[in-house]
């Protein structure tokens, strides 16, 4: 007689011939790309009107402090300074700009198997923060970090799966001034990773210097503006409302250069803007879309992302709060905007407030990207890494939150319904016989094709877990990184590329540290 259930040996064997298979090296992802957008947490009548609203907050209210750069390009285009010196843009060129600007693009990786083509819903994962502290891999105490903490965490997200780019999760704290700080970051995150780089620059005088590098690593200005693989994040808003002059120069010489920019606005809910839901979406995209519209005036074939970041005050404390609820759902709503203007675009998911890798930051992690996953969002960043509400990163938690985000990626695959996936033949062939369905061909093969498994999360026994020691996530997540890190040594900048630019500019990273000598 066949048994009805397979045994607990059977279940063991199955799920170790799936986990062998799964612990290869880590390929392309096969989740990047995935198409969200079926949570929407707006109603769609709403979506016009906040639009009206956004639209009306740029012509009616405008933004203050406006620089020179900035003046002249919109007041040139139609827009006009009003008696308050506040700059406020006229209908037709808010709508030029929208219908304008380039929708569906791709940014790069050094290799194609790391593009990630924008818009349409297609969603992708990677770190993010400019976090001053780090938590210890060793101590378990935060101290400042450093480009070797920066340089360290590129390695990392370079051999994750589930991380699709690489954004400066860290400020590098021991660089002498702002030039070394922007020169070495790019530096670090393109030596550490072959994923596309989201970086960061201070002065505008700093960013041909950025593109200097990015040329000689391409092999050319021309080979770069191709296969762009690195961007710029830039915020030229200050909510509420206000322009930020140096973040509007990089805008304009990233813009003029041709490097891909993110238009990022970053909001408090009841602080920097209004405290209901829909009054901060509104604001924060009307600031979005400013930084936007003078970075398309100024290279209309720019490629430019549209970065909302609307966050939420903790009344208790007048904190940023990056793992409530209503943050979660606040970024999926500007997701859902974005894609209602049809623009490339990112949010920022996985802000826990927890300082280190427990259930709170798994809890809060889990909620904020995945409400931003299916809402659509193209680029979620801070999606995995980060701890202490963006001020601190933590290397373990890249490999914890790794195994996350194939979850939540897996989660926007639809389910295919046909003859095949109903398996009626299988299900009689295995009711009339063996009573599982372990033995079907299709079983091993689906199980190493279609399902994701965690790579530290643990689903063996009580029995097993206990014999190996009954460790926690952190400690397996810690024991792995260090293993990564030991290991790991990306040597995608040829020897010459380096002494190059080691020779151009000052490279604070040491040779000895990139191998591990």
């Amino acid at each position: 007689m066949p048994d009805t259930e397979p045994t607990t040996r059977t279940r063991r064997k199955t799920r170790r011939r799936a986990s062998a298979a799964d612990s290869a090296d880590v390929q392309k992802s096969r989740l990047a790309g995935s198409v969200g957008g079926r949570y929407r947490p707006l109603d769609e009548s709403a979506l016009p009107i906040i639009d009206q609203a956004v639209r009306g907050i740029l012509q009616d209210i405008g933004m203050a402090e406006a620089p020179e750069i900035v003046v002249e390009r919109v007041t040139a285009a139609g827009g006009s300074l009003d008696a308050d010196g506040r700059l406020r843009f006229s209908a037709d060129l808010i709508e030029r700009a929208l219908q304008g600007m380039q929708k569906d693009f791709t940014l790069c990786g050094r290799s194609p198997e790391h593009d990630m083509h924008l818009g349409g819903g297609r969603v992708h994962v990677g770190s993010g923060g400019a976090a001053p502290l780090i938590l210890d891999l060793d101590s378990g105490v935060y101290r400042e970090s450093t480009l070797k903490d920066l340089y360290d965490a590129a390695r990392l997200v370079d051999s994750l799966e589930h991380l699709h780019f690489f954004s400066r999760s860290m400020v590098a704290r021991d660089m002498p001034d702002l030039r070394s700080l922007d020169i070495n970051t790019a530096y670090a995150c393109l030596a550490g990773t072959t994923k596309h780089i989201l970086s960061a620059v201070s002065k505008a005088e700093h960013v041909e210097e950025i593109a200097e590098i990015c040329y000689c690593v391409a092999g050319s200005r021309d080979a770069f503006l191709q296969r762009p693989f690195l961007s710029l994040n830039i915020n030229p808003p200050v909510p509420p409302m206000r322009f930020d002059a140096d973040s509007c120069e990089v805008m304009a010489e990233a813009a003029r250069l041709g490097i891909p920019l993110h238009s990022n606005t970053f909001g408090q809910m009841g602080a920097s803007s209004p405290v209901t839901m829909a009054g901060t979406v509104a604001q924060t995209i009307a600031e979005t879309l400013s930084g936007m519209i003078f970075a398309w005036l100024v290279n209309p074939e720019a490629k430019i992302i549209f970065g909302t970041r609307p966050m939420v005050t903790d009344l208790r404390t007048g904190a940023m709060s990056g793992g409530s609820g209503e943050a979660a759902i606040a970024m999926a709503a500007s997701a859902q905007m974005a894609n209602y203007y049809g623009l490339a675009n990112s949010t920022i998911a996985g802000a826990t407030d927890s300082k280190i890798a427990d259930a709170q930051s798994g809890y809060e992690k889990a909620l904020t990207v995945t409400l931003a996953a299916q809402a659509g969002s193209n680029l979620v960043t801070q999606a995995g890494g980060m701890q202490a509400s963006l001020m601190g990163c933590a290397l373990e938690s890249y490999l914890i939150d790794n195994d996350m985000l194939g979850a939540i990626l897996k989660s926007l695959s639809p389910i295919e319904v046909s003859e095949t996936t109903l398996a009626l033949g299988a299900i009689d062939e295995v009711v009339h016989g063996e009573g599982h369905f372990l033995g079907q061909p299709e079983t091993l093969q689906r199980m190493q094709s279609d399902f994701v498994y965690p790579q530290v999360g643990d689903r063996r026994s009580i029995e097993d877990w206990q014999a190996d020691g009954a460790r926690d996530i952190r400690e397996v997540a810690r024991d792995r990184t260090r293993q990564i890190l030991q290991q790991h040594y990306p040597r995608h900048l040829s020897a010459e590329t380096d002494e190059r630019l080691r020779q151009r500019f000052d490279i604070r990273l040491p040779r000895e540290v990139m191998t591990g000598q």
